[in-house]
């Protein structure tokens, strides 16, 4: 057991004005399940990155112990090498009967590591990182966003397999995985960080409180200075008549004034203004009382959606449907059967290589065939090698579908630029991106130095501004952090437009879903 103290931290990325982190202070034991939370790019990764050592900063880190980060980097002429060719580098000094020791409680197979990377599934390449990661001794372990692209049931065992690890920061966006594999939660609020015994549900509801309360103590302190403001106003007035009242009088219509009434009146006058002095030195200790209540305010904007009606009830239907690729003998499925009706929100779900995607891709291309406005596309321009169709797909004339890719890697430019590219209306495209918490900061930058999730915003904000019968949403999550989920699930369940989507984050299915198709 060991202590991380992190002591006025100060963090500037070169060439920017504005700091990830300012005067930074706090604590945690290395013996923690330590859950990592806040907005997308408040700079959690930027914090893993300063511990270790990735780059320079001002204040303190101190601690006696040797950090290990996962994802370990994979460059493209390590594709065709093996994970056992590698670990020596990820992690020097492993010992390789320390990672198959790990191997069973990912359902891992051993000849997993003497396979070349590229032929390895995302989820296996994860859980063998992972196998290695936790192969060694002593270290903190910083895992960054284990279950991006993971299916449910890679996501089920890497959430068993951490639930049972200790010593490490977690960053995620899963609620699932932080409530079961954490018992402590760092915050990165808005204004202020802070560490919570716990895990994410039990913060968020001690933080609901903590803000309905920081509400009302602002509220009253609102009422209390506006009635205090009132009564200085009303004693600096009397007192500023009364003070010019003290020379010159009218001895026929104030017989009862001479001229020894001065003195009276300067000092009433002096004890009138030392009250009004006193109020407004109450009214500063109201203001200083109310500073900083609502800093850390986690306020969700609602969000819109202008979902169109289609003139007919079945948007998609799919009967014996198979789907196979030209350069393949294999079908990716066969003899599926499903029917979309206008309102209803259809989750898909399988394992990765099901054909989730390639079902996606089969309805875009199919209703691109039948109509020449039918596909709105708002992910990158992408080639991609359209699924021979076997069976009945149906997918209507004349139906605007607006699409959401789980890829952004071609996006770049500026929001604006992009705006332009897909004739979006740039003002709306900003007012939801802000209500995303998107800072003002990033509407100028290249959408290159965007973090992964702020990418993704942008997707889903131009999806949204979209009028369609049909959203197509495939693993829209990804990266995206837990306050703008629940905006979105908020969103969703209030305009309830119909959805065809793919999403492995748990809550989210299970408060969205009006129905579930097992791929």
């Amino acid at each position: 057991m060991a202590e991380l103290n992190v002591t006025n931290l100060t963090f500037t990325y070169e060439g920017s004005f504005d700091p990830v982190f300012t005067n930074v202070s706090f604590a945690l034991d290395t013996d923690w399940k330590l859950g990592f939370v806040g907005r997308n790019g408040k700079g959690k990764t930027t914090f893993l990155r300063l511990l270790m050592g990735d780059y320079e900063y001002t204040g303190s880190i101190r601690t006696n112990i040797c950090f290990d980060y996962f994802p370990y980097p994979i460059r493209e002429e390590e594709q065709e090498r093996t994970a056992d060719e590698l670990m020596e580098m990820w992690k020097p000094n492993v010992e390789t009967w320390r990672v198959l020791c790990e191997l069973p409680a990912l359902a891992l197979d051993a000849e997993l590591l003497y396979r070349p990377l590229k032929t390895l599934s995302f989820g296996e390449r994860t859980k063998v990182m992972l196998a290695v990661l936790f192969s060694g001794e002593g270290d903190f372990l910083l895992i960054d966003e284990p279950t991006n692209h993971l299916d449910r049931e890679a996501r089920e065992i890497v959430k068993r397999y951490l639930a049972s690890k200790k010593g490490f920061i977690l960053v995620s966006h899963d609620r699932d995985l932080l409530d079961h594999c954490t018992d402590h939660i760092l915050v990165l609020n808005r204004s202020t960080i802070e560490v919570q015994s716990g895990n994410f549900s039990s913060w968020w509801e001690n933080k609901q409180k903590a803000d309905a309360f920081a509400l009302a103590e602002n509220e009253k302190h609102k009422k209390e200075i506006e009635k205090l403001s009132a009564a200085a106003d009303r004693a600096s007035r009397w007192a500023e008549k009364n003070e010019n009242s003290k020379i010159g009088f009218d001895p026929i219509k104030e017989h009862e004034r001479n001229i020894s009434t001065r003195s009276y009146i300067g000092a009433k006058t002096k004890k009138m203004q030392s009250r009004v002095k006193a109020v407004e030195q109450r009214i500063n200790r109201e203001i200083e009382e109310k500073e900083g209540l609502l800093q850390d305010i986690e306020k969700v904007d609602d969000l819109k959606l202008m979902p169109l009606t289609f003139h007919k009830e079945r948007l998609i239907e799919a009967r014996d449907l198979t789907l196979r690729y030209p350069d393949s003998e294999k079908p990716v499925f066969r003899d599926l059967r499903f029917e979309l009706n206008r309102g209803e929100r259809i989750f898909l779900r399988g394992s990765n290589g099901c054909g989730k995607s390639s079902l996606i891709r089969a309805i875009r291309s199919r209703a691109g065939m039948d109509s020449r406005d039918s596909a709105v596309s708002l992910a990158p321009e992408q080639k991609e090698l359209s699924p021979l169709i076997e069976g009945t797909l149906y997918v209507p004339a004349g139906m605007t579908i607006s699409y959401i890719d789980q890829d952004t890697s071609q996006l770049s430019g500026t929001l604006r630029e992009y705006a332009e590219k897909h004739g979006l209306n740039y003002s709306l495209l900003l007012t939801l991106l802000r209500k995303l918490d998107l800072e003002r900061q990033q509407f100028e930058k290249n959408m290159q130095e965007f973090s992964e999730g702020q990418k993704k915003k942008v997707l889903i904000a131009a999806s949204l501004i979209t009028p369609a019968h049909l959203y197509i949403w495939d693993e829209p999550l990804n990266y995206i952090d837990i306050f703008s989920r629940m905006q979105i699930e908020q969103l969703i369940e209030s305009c309830r437009p119909t959805m065809l989507i793919v999403e492995h984050d748990v809550r989210f299915t299970e408060k969205l879903a009006t129905r579930i198709i097992e791929m």
